[in-house]
């Protein structure tokens, strides 16, 4: 199949990682369409990439989407990458694929690196099954419902340096500081780290260390031991029986059943 339209991934920060057909697509293009030209430019100076360059980034997507089209339509071949990685994945490009599907424009993806799976293969797991937020919601409310929706499975996510410690503090206030978390940081570079510890362990390193550079994290799925509301309920009457106080019930059945603490204690004061 003549394809058109080419999604190409492109290393996550060690440029080397970049594939073979990567770079043959990269040269052929006639343009390539990039998140942001400067950053683009640097890996086609590297490779000898004589593409013509143009942004194409969340804001302007829309109104490149007409550009590619008719650059298309004059027989031109071009190229689609973000800053770093696999383009949408937690990058744009959603509004463009659907106005060149909706002008059946042929289309392929050059596969390679993407955080996401150069992350997860760092990271040892009982199970196969995760889920990938993209980044984290900045305000608290918003992050607790999201990682709630989760809770029972493997949740990844992006952070910034700037916001990783409080979105750590949120989760060691909402789900206890034994909770299990794995940061990456700088995956392919020369500073790359991988911590897997519980998140008060995490917080205490990174209020000691620098926190600089890309981020990608981990809550490790909580065991899903199915208690009901009504069960809940039935625990709180017999440690009320014993003598134990809504702060103290709220500690016990938490930890025991990695239900929300906050959630126990108000149905202990019913």
């Amino acid at each position: 199949m003549d394809y058109q339209f080419f999604i190409v991934a492109t290393p996550i920060g060690n440029l080397e990682d970049i594939s073979l057909r990567a770079l043959q697509i990269l040269k052929q293009a006639d343009y390539i369409a990039c998140e942001d030209t400067r950053i683009t430019k640097i890996l086609s100076n590297k490779y000898d990439i004589n593409a013509k360059l143009f942004d194409c980034h969340k804001f302007n997507e829309k109104e490149r989407s007409a550009k590619i089209i008719s650059l298309i339509k004059e027989g031109n071949k071009i190229a689609l990458v973000s800053d770093a990685g696999t383009p949408l994945i937690s990058d744009p490009g959603g509004v463009l694929l659907k106005e060149l599907y909706a002008n059946d424009i042929k289309i392929t993806s050059v596969p390679g690196a993407c955080a996401v799976s150069t992350f997860l293969s760092l990271i040892p797991r009982s199970t196969e099954e995760f889920a990938f937020i993209g980044f984290i919601p900045r305000n608290k409310k918003q992050q607790i419902e999201i990682l709630n929706k989760y809770k029972y499975t493997n949740c990844v996510f992006y952070d910034s340096p700037k916001r990783l410690l409080q979105t750590l503090k949120n989760i060691e206030e909402e789900y206890g500081s034994d909770t299990k978390i794995a940061i990456g940081r700088e995956l392919t570079k020369v500073f790359e780290e991988v911590k897997i510890n519980c998140v008060s362990e995490i917080i205490s390193y990174y209020e000691n260390n620098p926190l600089k550079g890309e981020i990608a994290a981990m809550i490790f799925a909580k065991d899903n031991l199915n208690i009901s509301d009504d069960e809940i309920i039935q625990k709180i009457e017999k440690l009320k029986e014993e003598g134990f106080s809504p702060k103290d019930i709220s500690k016990i059945i938490s930890k025991l059943f990695n239900e929300n603490k906050n959630k126990i204690y108000k149905l202990s004061l019913q």
